[in-house]
């Protein structure tokens, strides 16, 4: 006898828009109240102010740590997303620097939700390392495009520009940071042009080593 076919299982049902808008709501609101209250940050609170029931918070998040984390994933995503918007709409160079600027803007307002990072399972480095990939992604994608366009040197190594940003974790504790992370990112541009181009990159050379005087 033929063997029976076992039915195909139903198509994965997509959210509906008013659970997914709730969702994005909490997210948004939860990102505000870590930001404020940190560790004493309450999921009641969270939920008041999201203006729905504890009970639609706790069904999209059960647990305090789901939606920590939930956060920190979420920015994570929005800065990758980011990184193919600017490389749809800006010349790869000028696109690259867009996206390590905002990579500086998203560890400047991690910051400000570590204390309520900390109280997850793991800490705040567990959620890090678990974004990497993802931030990893975007930084190479970024680099080989201005390597493609020959703004770059062939022989640039996307790791590079991916080590010495995130290598920015290590000093936020230090006054100035930002600006200096800002800095780091015109001197890898310019120290990574092309040949024919460097050229014509003294101007801009002159004007790192200004910025870096003042």
């Amino acid at each position: 006898m033929p063997k029976k076919k076992l039915p195909l299982p139903p198509p994965a049902r997509k959210p509906r828009a008013d659970a997914q808008r709730n969702r994005e709501r909490i997210l948004q609101v939860a990102k505000e109240v870590f930001t404020r209250d940190g560790a004493a940050a309450s999921l009641d609170d969270i939920a008041r102010h999201s203006g729905i029931g504890p009970g639609t918070l706790y069904r999209h998040f059960p647990t305090r740590d789901t939606l920590i984390e939930a956060v920190y994933r979420s920015e994570v995503e929005k800065l990758a997303a980011a990184e193919q918007r600017f490389a749809a709409t800006m010349p790869p160079l000028e696109a690259l620097r867009a996206w390590m600027l905002l990579f500086i803007e998203h560890v400047s307002d991690k910051r400000l939700i570590i204390p309520a990072m900390e109280t997850v399972a793991g800490g705040f480095v567990r959620l890090i390392e678990g974004s990497r990939p993802l931030i990893h992604t975007a930084f190479v994608a970024s680099v080989k495009r201005a390597i493609a366009s020959g703004d770059l040197c062939a022989d640039t190594n996307p790791d590079d520009f991916v080590r010495a940003l995130v290598g920015v974790f290590h000093t936020t504790a230090l006054p100035g940071w930002e600006q200096s992370a800002r800095r780091i990112v015109d001197i890898l541009i310019a120290g990574s042009r092309s040949t024919p181009k460097r050229a014509n990159d003294a101007s801009v050379a002159e004007k790192i080593n200004t910025r870096g005087r003042h």
